[in-house]
This record gives C-alpha cells, sequence and structure tokens, in this order.
C-alpha cells in the first residue's frame, strides 16, 4: 500500500486520519456524557471529648474549652461540654476553674505559670463521654530568652506590589527547643488560629544568635495583608514542647491537605489528653517585642 504523506507534520495521512477519529471516540464521552449523583457513606466513630487551651507565663484568666465530636455532616456549631470540674496544678498550687459560658471555663485572673513547673490539667465530666468521666493532661512549661527587636525589611522585587518581610533578633539557648510564632498588626491577632501559625525547632540555628531571622511576610497585592506607613507590627514569641509542635504540625497538615493530590490521608491527630480525648493541653512562656511600619 502506497502513503499518503502529510505536508505539514510529514505523517502518513492515512494514519493522520485514524488517529483523530480514535481520539474523537475517546473524547466524546467525555464530554458529553450526563453526571451522576453520588451518596457516600462514611463509618462514624464513638463521640470523644475535645479539649482546647493552655496556660502561660501571664498574669490573666487562663481559658479551657470543652466541645464533642460530631459527624462529616452535622451542619451546626460543634456541642459544648457543660456543668464539668476542672482544676489546674504545679505540684504545689491548685487553680480550680469556673464555667463562664457554656463549655468555656476560665481560672481566676490573678493566675500565671512559672517556667520549670509541670501542669497538669484535670476534667472530672457531669456525664461520661467515650465511656469516660475523667480525663487529664500534663504539660511542663519552659522559659524563653526574651526578644531583643524586631524589624522589618520591604522588597519591592518579590512580587508586583511587593512584600515586608519582619524580622527578629534573639539568642537562642544551646538546649533542643520548639518554638511558635505569632503575629499581630495594630495590637489585633494577625495568625488568630492554628491554620496560620509558624512553628519550627532550632535544628539548624541551636545555641546561635538569630541576627534577623524572617518569622513572617505580608503582601502588600493581598488586601487583608497590606501595611500602611506607621502601622504596629508585633511578634509573640513561646518556647513550647516537642508534643504541642508536632501537635500544631499535624494539624495543619490535616487542614491543609497533602500533596502530592492524590497522596494518602495523614494519620490521626496525636494530642496529649488521656482516654482517646482530641486537643491539647498546653504551658509555655512567652515574649514579645514590635515595630513599626516605615514610610517607603
Amino acid at each position: 500500500m502506497m502513503w499518503i504523506y502529510d505536508v505539514n507534520n510529514n505523517m502518513p495521512a492515512q494514519i493522520n486520519r485514524m488517529i483523530r477519529v480514535l481520539l474523537a471516540v475517546i473524547l466524546f464521552p467525555v464530554f458529553f456524557s450526563c453526571t451522576e449523583e453520588i451518596e457516600i457513606t462514611l463509618d462514624e466513630s464513638y463521640t470523644r471529648l475535645v479539649v482546647e487551651g493552655a496556660i502561660t507565663t501571664d498574669t490573666m484568666a487562663h481559658e479551657i474549652k470543652l466541645t464533642t465530636t460530631t459527624s462529616y455532616f452535622y451542619p451546626e456549631k460543634e456541642p459544648v461540654v457543660q456543668n464539668a470540674i476542672l482544676a489546674i496544678s504545679d505540684g504545689i498550687n491548685n487553680y480550680p476553674l469556673t464555667e463562664v459560658y457554656p463549655g468555656t471555663y476560665q481560672t481566676a485572673p490573678d493566675v500565671f505559670g512559672v517556667p520549670g513547673r509541670a501542669y497538669k490539667l484535670n476534667i472530672e465530666l457531669a456525664n461520661p463521654i467515650g465511656g469516660y468521666s475523667v480525663y487529664e493532661a500534663s504539660s511542663l512549661l519552659h522559659d524563653v530568652n526574651e526578644l531583643d527587636s524586631v524589624t522589618m525589611e520591604f522588597h519591592p522585587e518579590w512580587t508586583t506590589e511587593g512584600i515586608w518581610e519582619v524580622k527578629c533578633f534573639v539568642q537562642e539557648p544551646p538546649t533542643k527547643d520548639f518554638y511558635r510564632f505569632l503575629i499581630y498588626k495594630n495590637n489585633k491577632i494577625f495568625t488568630p488560629n492554628i491554620r496560620y501559625w509558624f512553628v519550627i525547632e532550632d535544628k539548624y540555628f541551636n545555641g546561635s544568635y538569630a541576627n534577623g531571622a524572617p518569622v513572617s511576610y505580608f503582601n502588600q497585592g493581598d488586601p487583608y495583608e497590606k501595611l500602611n506607613a506607621g502601622d504596629t507590627i508585633g511578634v509573640e514569641v513561646n518556647r513550647i514542647t516537642k508534643e504541642y509542635y508536632d501537635f500544631i504540625l499535624q494539624v495543619q497538615a490535616e487542614v491543609i491537605g497533602s500533596y502530592p493530590l492524590f497522596s494518602g490521608p495523614p494519620a490521626n491527630v496525636k494530642g496529649n489528653i488521656s482516654n482517646g480525648a482530641i486537643g491539647f493541653f498546653a504551658a509555655y512562656d512567652k515574649t514579645m517585642k514590635s515595630t513599626i511600619t516605615p514610610d517607603f
């Protein structure tokens, strides 16, 4: 058989036509097929207690929130756990908590944590959840070196509108440490929840001086992040336990998702609450410095 060649791509014209026909047959159902609604039945676990709260070195009313887990398709806010008895102790003092709102418990306003002490949270429920009425958690409160200063540097070339880089200066101790950074804009929290927290271990700068370490960025092309001259930017540093560091990273992996797109789901998040409860009770020291956004 003699082949006729397509002058444009040097391929035999008959083969070219055959490929086009096959592609049309294959792609036709993709573009014109009907969609069908599929109902997915998810396995449901037993209801578990969820604990969220911390004690810090600030003198204030420290807060613990109690809720329960719900099904994936639960349309309302998670149920709160009321009428529980809570207390935080450090082996020397015992701080009872009072339910100030449904499911929200607070210490007296004059309570503060002391670095070096291990804090234990005790919870007694009015009604069992997950088969248990008593739950507990503990966390060691590490001290943190005070920040020397915070500065800002503008990078006009990084994006169309430029980016402000926030840097901190502090001496890091020679011990193995883990840190959380919270950012404030005009005295309001800019990183409001765990999804946006920046946590780091000191593997690469252990025992050295952090001479302008970057801790946050403000994209001037984003209306939420845009800064004006005179804006106050604050940096809070918490020295946290490795367990809390791991917990934050695990939660962020759950919220943000896994990469690549079709990789397996992350493992269940491991907190420090006993008897299969979910969440974390943390204890940490804090240091904070601020700077003023310069004119540019």
